[in-house]
């Protein structure tokens, strides 16, 4: 079985809204909707884990899940204190006899294709572990605590990372375990399987495969849609 987790438990502080960034509205539906939509039209998905707040039940059944006719059935679960501690409780969620694959997405993340979530569940099942990214196509520079530059990083072998991230379960469980009990914090999945020195590949993701966590990701988000609906039509 091929299990998706979409983690959507933030608090979402830097949009500045009363309302969670997952649920704010992008061509009439919440964002949340959008990536839910994405990740069943992928028919390799078999079982869809949705972590959010756990006083966000009622709404997420209501606002989210009610808006939308899916093929999968999705399970709530209730997010963590950080993103790691999140994916935790998904994983826990999961069944380990008919889990094989996991793939974890932000919920926040509405424009990955079906094509390229296959592309990345593919990647899992031979390497093990796969995820999304970009290459790095600006100047990369590091910068000390004041603000002037140290030196300029060489941007060829740079590469953004994106999700989805896919791995086998036994795999992506292994990094989890090791980073609880050393109580690491790590910036996204595929770091906690690289600290077990687990090899993680990356492929081609989408510059439209955006994360929305400000207004004027927001922004982009709905210039994206536009484009989408001019191109379709």
């Amino acid at each position: 079985m091929i299990s998706a987790i979409i983690v959507a438990a933030g608090k979402g502080m830097r949009m500045k809204n009363s309302l969670r960034k997952q649920y704010l509205l992008l061509a009439g539906r919440p964002i949340l909707a959008h990536t839910l939509l994405a990740f069943d039209a992928c028919r390799l998905i078999e079982n869809i884990i949705l972590v959010v707040p756990k006083d966000d039940f009622d709404y997420c059944n209501e606002n989210v899940l009610s808006s939308i006719t899916l093929r999968n059935n999705v399970t709530l679960i209730s997010g963590g204190a950080k993103r790691q501690d999140s994916v935790y409780n998904g994983l826990l969620a999961i069944d380990n006899k008919s889990a094989n694959i996991v793939v974890i997405h932000d919920g926040v993340r509405p424009f990955v294709s079906p094509e390229q979530l296959t592309a990345c569940i593919i990647g899992a099942k031979e390497y093990g572990a796969c995820i999304l990214g970009i290459p790095a196509d600006s100047t990369l520079k590091q910068v000390n605590n004041s603000g002037y530059v140290d030196k300029t990083i060489e941007r060829d072998t740079i590469w953004l990372a994106q999700t989805p991230q896919a791995f086998q379960q036994s795999l992506l469980i292994k990094a989890y375990d090791k980073a609880r009990r050393e109580d690491f914090s790590g910036t996204d999945d595929a770091m906690l399987v690289e600290r077990l020195g687990g090899s993680v590949k990356v492929i081609s993701g989408s510059k439209h495969n955006i994360k929305i966590t400000t207004r004027e990701d927001l922004a982009l988000a709905k210039a994206i849609l536009e484009k989408e609906d001019m191109v379709t039509s």
